[in-house]
């Protein structure tokens, strides 16, 4: 008989996993996480890849337990606070006050990109397009697990059996406009916006310059609202404080939460460009929504905490290091390990796709064991569909680095040879 797990029920871990102390954490410190069953791991995902500080930053702390002294409960409902609206002006100014110019606050990602769909739909009836509902994103993406948001997230995870409504969101294939371009061609004047990440979050495939200057060239040609997700790319992650900087033209919307923080507190901030806002200032309307903990005083004093530390520390010049230390030290995998197919991804968000017994692609039913040789190698790595993600601190030494991929060696070794 089956013993029963205790009273915490774990999202995303089977049953007969739930209650194993290999897998529960008591503590955090630096880059690395102390287990329940006593071991000491080195942390290769930056917690859910948000801690890219690392853990136990103690400015960011200290930020909390001010304002938790000082304010420990304000709201937005409508109702401001001071804390908020620092950390919006200062969100405005690292995205680029030239062409954002508002700040919306969520809890999460995925009810970050609940609102963005509802922003998007208003923005399109107040421009008298009403028709304009619906959503386009990418096979492959990820945007969350809350009702709306998990209509957009491709991977299939149960969305028809709880009765998800995807009836308004169309998948097209990333980095081949083709199919973008044909299905603007036909209901362009139905989208109301496209979004994507420039890393796609489930197999790290980042969209080429190519495909974004198409992206930027549809939106002008068809009107669409162009969102960039960049929950898991922003605040450093790929070797700027946004991937989107990097593109010819910026996003209408831009999302961010995972670095936020430095996984501190639930928040995720919607960044919005003039032109869009300015349709609701200039209209007098207001957008249904609102989160009871969004934007609270101990949330937004870790963004500004945050941000401080992060140029402080010089954390996007050394993501951008790490990430070319990466590029070497992947290279150097992909040729010496029989199991590695491909490297994938950017900065310092990558995948290793890794090949089957039969020389294919790794099942994903596979993955988990996978994962628990490199744990016991000494290292947290994450699931991808076929291999693993690294996602290391933006903080990590040269040290750290060669830690976390003599792990993963000798975790596939491991495994291989349980295999064999």
């Amino acid at each position: 008989m089956t013993s029963k797990p205790g009273p915490l029920w774990s999202p995303m871990i089977p049953p007969d996993l739930q209650g194993a102390d290999e897998l529960c954490a008591v503590s955090a410190r630096g880059v690395r996480i102390r287990y329940a069953d006593g071991h000491e791991l080195l942390c290769g995902t930056s917690g859910l890849w948000n801690a890219n500080l690392g853990y136990g930053n103690a400015v960011i702390t200290q930020a909390a337990a001010d304002a938790l002294h000082d304010a420990s409960y304000l709201s937005l409902h409508q109702y401001e606070n001071v804390y908020a609206r620092r950390a919006a002006e200062a969100l405005i100014g690292i995205c680029g006050p030239e062409h954002y110019g508002r700040v919306l606050f969520s809890t999460s990602g995925g009810a970050a990109n609940d609102l963005v769909m509802k922003l998007a739909r208003q923005y399109h009836v107040l421009r008298d397009e009403p028709g304009r509902k619906a959503v386009t994103a990418l096979k492959g993406c990820w945007h969350g697990l809350t009702f709306g948001s998990f209509a957009l997230t491709s991977d299939s995870l149960g969305q028809r059996m709880y009765g998800v409504d995807r009836r308004m969101v169309v998948h097209v294939q990333p980095n081949e406009p083709a199919e973008l371009e044909s299905l603007l061609a036909k209901h362009g004047t139905q989208i109301a916006m496209v979004v994507v990440e420039p890393v796609l979050g489930t197999g790290a495939v980042a969209l080429t310059d190519a495909y974004v200057a198409d992206l930027v060239r549809l939106r002008c040609e068809h009107g669409f609202l162009l969102v960039a997700d960049e929950v898991a790319t922003g605040f450093g992650r790929t070797g700027t404080w946004f991937a989107s900087e990097r593109w010819p033209e910026p996003p209408d919307v831009l999302i961010t939460s995972k670095g936020l923080t430095n996984g501190t507190s639930a928040i995720a901030a919607v960044v919005v460009s003039h032109a869009v806002a300015d349709t609701f200032t200039d209209a007098r309307a207001v957008l249904a929504h609102a989160e009871t903990q969004a934007g609270t005083p101990v949330t937004c004093a870790t963004i500004l905490a945050t941000i401080d530390e992060m140029r402080r520390l010089d954390a996007v010049a050394r993501a951008a290091a790490l990430s070319e230390r990466l590029d070497t030290e992947l290279a150097r995998l992909l040729a010496e390990e029989p199991m590695v197919a491909e490297a994938t991804g950017r900065g310092c968000f990558r995948s290793v796709r890794l090949r089957g017994a039969d020389g294919g692609r790794l099942p994903s039913g596979e993955v988990p064991a996978v994962l628990a040789a490199i744990r016991r190698a000494g290292a947290v790595v994450h699931a991808a569909p076929d291999g693993i993600q690294l996602l290391p601190a933006l903080t990590y030494t040269e040290e750290n680095l060669a830690e976390l991929l003599d792990c993963v060696r000798r975790g596939l070794a491991a495994y291989t040879k349980e295999r064999a």
